[in-house]
């Protein structure tokens, strides 16, 4: 099926009001080492993918909005452009000083919730166009797809799509499929072919599963995000789904959650509850070494305890482009680290996890 990427509607524009915010400040600092600059957290929309799918499964404007309903509804008409496009994203990249986006699905078009038909045909849409985009730029853009992790054997089948068919160096997941947590022994399939196949396995949260106490001041993105990663992180550790595929490449988004920073809790019960070594005989932070984070975490004492705690070895840059929860100066964000620490962050990690050339900078 030919989609096309660049159609897209709303009002945005390079100048307007849709336009990605940098901080105050000099122009980006390149790696010291002469390496791209990589970020693993970009997204892409494909709009004909959504008429794939039943309206009922969309994310439909309430009759009675709320502030923070009519404050995301205007947000998307103004990201449009960029979120579905690729002209005013190459303009913001060339700005923000960012070499390579590593492109994933827009997480609303995740659609776990959908029958497996149209999630199917949904799915293959969105990867023909994330594959359409890094085509049209092989040397700005790397893909991530999606799969429909509703039926896991359709959803291995086009992880293996994505990859043999498309050329795809990962996917995009959730953090859970339709209220079914990751370590569902039905989805152990998708991770056991993930790590044979070698692909990248993203994880993004979309919201929190249990909504009804963060539907005020977009708590249901600023709490729910993390929180909802830290609940499907908990059970890929403590379920034993990393046991069970242990050179699986795991990246997860907005620093990992809430985990890194109070991981201490976790170690403690499985060192005192025998309910929690159930499935699993290492302890949590053995997991946690091995998984990599993303450094969208907008403050700098955060970022320097994941360097600290987790080593920079282990984090990649991420923006969440082009949406209004993403870092505004991705790449000064990590001016203050280390030259060494710095050029991993800004590119080198990403590069290894995604078998990318060790190319120099193209734009």
């Amino acid at each position: 099926m030919s989609v096309d990427v660049f159609s897209c509607s709303g009002s945005g524009s390079a100048d307007g009001r849709g336009a990605v915010a940098v901080r105050a400040g000099a122009a980006p600092r390149p790696r010291s080492d002469g390496g791209p600059v990589v970020d693993i957290h970009c997204h892409l929309g494909v709009p004909a993918a959504a008429a794939l799918v039943d309206e009922a499964y969309h994310f439909p404007f309430p009759k009675d909005p709320t502030p923070t309903d009519r404050v995301n509804a205007e947000m998307m008409r103004d990201i449009a452009p960029r979120l579905n496009g690729l002209a005013l994203r190459l303009q913001d990249m060339d700005r923000l000083g960012i070499d390579i986006q590593v492109m994933s699905p827009s997480p609303g078009q995740y659609y776990y919730a959908a029958p497996v038909e149209s999630a199917r045909a949904a799915a293959s849409a969105i990867n023909d166009a994330v594959a359409q985009a890094v085509s049209a730029h092989p040397d700005r853009f790397v893909g991530l797809g999606t799969v429909p992790l509703q039926d896991c054997d359709a959803a291995v089948k086009e992880l293996r799509r994505c990859k043999n068919e498309l050329g795809l160096r990962g996917v995009e997941i959730g953090t859970n499929v339709a209220g079914r947590e990751l370590d569902d022994s039905s989805l152990l399939p998708f991770f056991v072919a993930a790590q044979e196949l070698d692909m990248l396995v993203f994880m993004h949260p979309m919201g929190f599963t249990q909504p009804q106490r963060l539907s005020r001041f977009h708590l249901a993105n600023v709490i729910g995000n993390p929180l909802d990663t830290t609940v499907a992180l908990s059970h890929l550790i403590f379920g034993g789904v990393l046991d069970q595929v242990p050179r699986l490449k795991l990246c997860v988004a907005h620093g990992g959650g809430f985990i890194p920073a109070y991981a201490g809790r976790m170690e403690h019960a499985f060192h005192h509850r025998a309910d929690c070594r159930l499935c699993t005989s290492r302890p949590p932070s053995e997991y946690l070494s091995r998984i990599h984070f993303d450094t969208l975490v907008f403050d700098p004492l955060q970022l320097d305890a994941l360097v600290r705690r987790w080593g920079p070895e282990r984090l990649c840059l991420g923006s969440d482009y082009p949406f209004d929860m993403a870092e505004p100066d991705p790449v000064g964000f990590h001016n203050g680290l280390e030259d060494s620490a710095r050029n991993l962050i800004l590119g080198a990690n990403a590069q290894r996890l995604l078998g990318l050339a060790q190319a120099a900078p193209s734009r």
